[in-house]
């Protein structure tokens, strides 16, 4: 039979389910209206900048630019670092992707937090290498936890910074103290796909750590923030040295041509970015008001999305909520009760938080 020879450390793994589609809930439960909040995806669209690029013509009989030069340079530019220290993928998962690929074993070591990022285990599995998860402490990573976790077969640390999904930042002070004590033949992972949402000024400049710091990957994307994540496009930056490594695994023009022109004009159109924040600000102080006001438990977030403690099992309400057209995110390990909301429009949250108000006061009779 050919499922013998299927590879057994799969077993442990399950095939990645989204949620319901749109027209799927609406039909089940007789709604027109959906709330999409379960995916952490920019409410604003992207910029109108990238509009005027999807329509244009594109050259579908000719392969993409392998190299992604013009983004590239961009991106050189914006971070004042070298072109050599960058690398793309579709989305960034793909790059971490190629990261296990290069580091990993079977039986080598993964350390992490719990619950955070799950595509972390999911590729370690896929490698057949032990993943190590350090319970978060505060909704935080436990980074003396994690360091007392390092053994000779430790490989990779991945940081989520901001992190998925509690929304909770390590310091640049925490960043630096942390990267003095792991050994550097470690390679610490910082993913960063939050980080345009950012507003605490205590948040690491880990770009100026690449130079005293030659084992850490910055892994950032155009999903969040820029709102590209229906064209899937991440980034790495790192060393030349850890750059020419990925690029041996990296599939060859992984990026469309319009993916890259999308990007490229993307990182132009910065008053965007900069309205998105500001609304997402406005948007985060309206919610920790009105859930202050309910008396409803909330981890204060630095990204786009919230942790609510809803006094019950987190799938549940969801599911309660999914009857109402409203989509979220429950069953986080460890964190049962709660739920992972995306902060949509002011609009949005105001139904939201209505319905929820309701849902958790009529579960609690």
């Amino acid at each position: 039979m050919l499922e013998e020879n299927f590879r057994k450390n799969l077993s442990k793994l399950r095939p990645y389910k989204p949620g319901k589609s749109e027209e799927e809930i609406k039909k089940e439960y007789g709604i027109t209206e959906i709330i999409k909040l379960g995916s952490n995806e920019n409410p604003y669209g992207c910029s109108e900048k990238v509009k005027d690029i999807l329509r244009e013509e594109i050259t579908t009989n000719i392969y993409p630019d392998n190299y992604a030069y013009y983004l590239r340079k961009k991106l050189s530019e914006k971070y004042k670092i070298g072109e050599e220290n960058f690398i793309f993928g579709n989305g960034s998962v793909e790059i971490l992707q190629m990261i296990c690929r290069i580091m990993l074993d079977t039986d080598d070591e993964v350390i992490t937090g719990k619950p955070t990022f799950q595509s972390y285990k999911s590729e370690c599995i896929i490698q057949n290498a032990k993943i190590v998860e350090v319970p978060l402490k505060k909704h935080k990573f436990d980074l003396q936890g994690i360091l007392e976790k390092i053994t000779e077969k430790t490989k990779i640390i991945f940081i989520c910074n901001p992190n998925n999904p509690t929304g909770t930042i390590i310091t640049e002070e925490e960043q630096k103290e942390f990267l003095s004590k792991v050994p550097k033949n470690i390679l610490v992972l910082l993913d960063e796909a939050y980080y345009e949402y950012v507003t605490s000024e205590e948040y690491p400049k880990s770009i100026n750590m690449l130079k005293e710091y030659e084992n850490i990957c910055i892994l950032r994307t155009f999903s969040k923030a820029y709102g590209l994540a229906g064209l899937r496009i991440g980034y790495g930056i790192a060393s030349k040295k850890i750059i020419e490594e990925l690029e041996k695994v990296r599939v060859p023009f992984n990026i469309s041509e319009i993916t890259q022109k999308s990007a490229y004009v993307a990182l132009e159109d910065e008053e965007f970015i900069k309205k998105c924040n500001e609304k997402n600000n406005e948007v985060k102080e309206y919610i920790y008001e009105n859930l202050e006001k309910n008396n409803i438990e909330y981890i204060k977030t630095q990204a786009n999305f919230i942790m609510i403690n809803v006094q019950n099992d987190g799938v549940k309400i969801a599911n309660k909520l999914l009857e109402k057209g409203i989509i979220v995110r429950p069953g986080f390990e460890d964190m049962g009760n709660f739920i992972r909301v995306t902060i949509g429009t002011k609009e949005e949250m105001q139904i939201v938080l209505e319905e929820l108000n309701k849902i958790i006061k009529q579960e609690a009779i």
